[in-house]
């Protein structure tokens, strides 16, 4: 493997806009060549780890979630960790746990799946909610509490886990709460007939089943591009659109529950790192309005009475996305 140069090799440099845009399109074209015809949700996948967060892939099995997982660990050149979540899974399990060593007679700590660069959380609502909650403050805190003593994680930290969306017995909810924890909740879909013959294609090439891609940077290189992301600009037009999305999720009629506060940063960080994806050290209304589902769909609670109407968070973001004027778009240029 012939890694790329990292571009912050100067020790405290922070990476311009310009580019971080352009190792963010070398980290796409190397995932891409692992997971056929899916740009715009892996763009999306990396505008949540560029703007420090974590995402939820949501999907039927084998659409290439794990995949993809291990592909951006591998262009990113972080450690990868795969945790299998399952009913009988204990929170030290995923943690780490003190184990006596007979050798010292002392006791040790032995890290868990969650000291990592990322880690995939593969069917994440298999797990019991004691479980998800070591999950959790591993998430949001970046930390772990062991036998009374917490341990920092490893910077960066990401985590990319699974859900299948068709229930089946065995599986439990996700809470409120550890959705919101995640950024992003993305769908691959099925590929199309030609990118279905593609995927096949690759495999009789390569002749086998495992395939690798280039690294592009370090984990020193993600965490400076992801400084170069708190740099974009943000208009306040485009400020007070976003937060107009938001409070339009809580106003719905449908909705018990709309997004919280949490999901306005969201949008904006995500639609930050977007913008830097897309060349730009500035964020359009088209950046949002590409990130509201994502961003908000999970973090929107519709009534019970109103499931058998197949009313759903996606629904009442699309009624935002159609109620909220749109700001005019301020013109493409750069700023000083």
């Amino acid at each position: 493997m012939t890694q790329h140069q990292n571009p912050s090799d100067s020790h405290g440099t922070v990476m311009s806009v310009p580019e971080a845009s352009r190792v963010a399109t070398e980290v796409l074209d190397a995932v891409e060549t692992a997971v056929v015809g899916k740009r715009d949700a892996l763009e999306l996948v990396l505008a949540g780890i560029l703007a420090g967060g974590h995402v939820l892939l949501e999907d039927l099995p084998g659409l290439g979630k794990t995949l993809a997982a291990r592909s951006f660990a591998q262009a990113l050149g972080l450690p990868f960790t795969r945790a299998q979540f399952t009913p009988d899974l204990l929170p030290a399990d995923l943690t780490g746990a003190e184990v006596f060593d007979q050798r010292t007679g002392e006791f040790v700590f032995r890290p868990g799946p969650v000291f990592t660069g990322l880690l995939l959380a593969d069917e994440i609502n298999r797990t019991p909610p004691k479980t998800q909650s070591a999950l959790l403050e591993a998430m949001q805190e970046r930390q772990v509490s062991v036998e009374g003593t917490t341990r920092r994680l490893p910077q960066p930290f990401h985590v990319l886990a699974t859900a299948n969306p068709i229930e089946h017995e065995g599986t439990y909810p996700l809470p409120e709460a550890q959705l919101d924890r995640f950024l992003l909740r993305l769908s691959f879909g099925y590929p199309s007939p030609e990118q279905e013959w593609d995927v096949v294609a690759r495999h009789i090439h390569r002749r086998q089943e495992e395939q690798s891609v280039r690294q592009v940077l370090d984990a020193e290189g993600l965490l400076s591009a992801q400084q170069a992301v708190e740099t974009v600009h943000v208009e306040d037009t485009v400020g007070h659109y976003a937060v107009e999305l938001v409070t339009a999720t809580r106003d719905h009629s449908h909705a018990l529950v709309g997004a919280s506060p949490r999901g306005t940063l969201a949008l904006i960080t995500c639609a930050r790192a977007l913008a830097v994806i897309r060349g730009r050290d500035y964020v359009v209304p088209e950046d949002v309005k590409a990130l509201a589902h994502p961003a908000l769909d999970h973090r929107v609670t519709v009534k019970p009475e109103l499931w058998l109407q197949n009313a759903t968070g996606a629904g009442v973001v699309e009624a935002a996305l159609h109620s909220v004027a749109v700001p005019a778009a301020e013109d493409d240029q750069v700023r000083t």
